[in-house]
């Protein structure tokens, strides 16, 4: 043990009408995934408090706040960073996101964990996983076309796999990786030209 404190180890409960955004945060919060995590707060609390400033500053939980003022909570579990500098705490408004997007998924475990979820009946819509994703990960278990028999199917190519990503950050995500080998198993070379075919 080093003896330090974290914020973490003292949690306390602030009025949401006391917190400040920080103006400059890059990170959006689209009103669908505000109401993502008003669903998440309501189904089983707050279970990541806020990161605040002494001063009542947000540092990192913008959308949690958010969310709150959309459900209309007067309070809202806090930890406080003190002593942290300035830079300190502008490149943490920062990491804290994008640390969360570099990690990954395991495919495989998480179609078994959603086929679980849905079979207790439980509303997977919760996860933040769109409709387009949980229904790649349902086609995960269809025979890709060639394989076994597709007599009678219905789908086409394209709707197996033709949701493109929408950005780099979403060509690392899992149901993006499930469509790329997928394609990879039908032969598709992405990295080549059609003249080098």
């Amino acid at each position: 043990m080093t003896g330090r404190q974290d914020p973490a180890d003292h949690a306390e409960r602030r009025k949401v009408s006391d917190l400040v955004p920080y103006a400059r945060n890059s990170r959006t919060h689209s009103d669908e995934q505000v109401a993502q995590i008003a669903a998440s707060i309501k189904e089983w609390g707050f279970t990541n408090p806020v990161l605040i400033e002494p001063d009542g500053g947000i540092i990192a939980g913008h959308g949690r706040v958010m969310a709150a003022q959309r459900l209309g909570l007067a309070d809202v579990p806090c930890v406080i960073a003190e002593g942290w500098t300035e830079a300190q705490k502008r490149a943490y408004v920062i990491a804290d996101n994008k640390l969360a997007l570099n990690a990954g998924w395991d495919d495989a475990m998480l179609a078994v964990e959603f086929g679980e979820l849905k079979d207790m009946d439980f509303d997977i819509g919760l996860t933040g996983f769109s409709d387009e994703e949980l229904q790649a990960f349902e086609m995960a278990d269809e025979p890709l076309p060639g394989e076994g028999d597709n007599e009678g199917s219905t789908a086409s190519l394209a709707d197996k796999f033709g949701i493109a990503p929408f950005s780099v950050l979403n060509a690392r995500e899992g149901w993006w990786q499930s469509r790329k080998r997928a394609w990879l198993a039908l032969g598709i070379k992405s990295e080549l030209g059609r003249g080098e075919c």
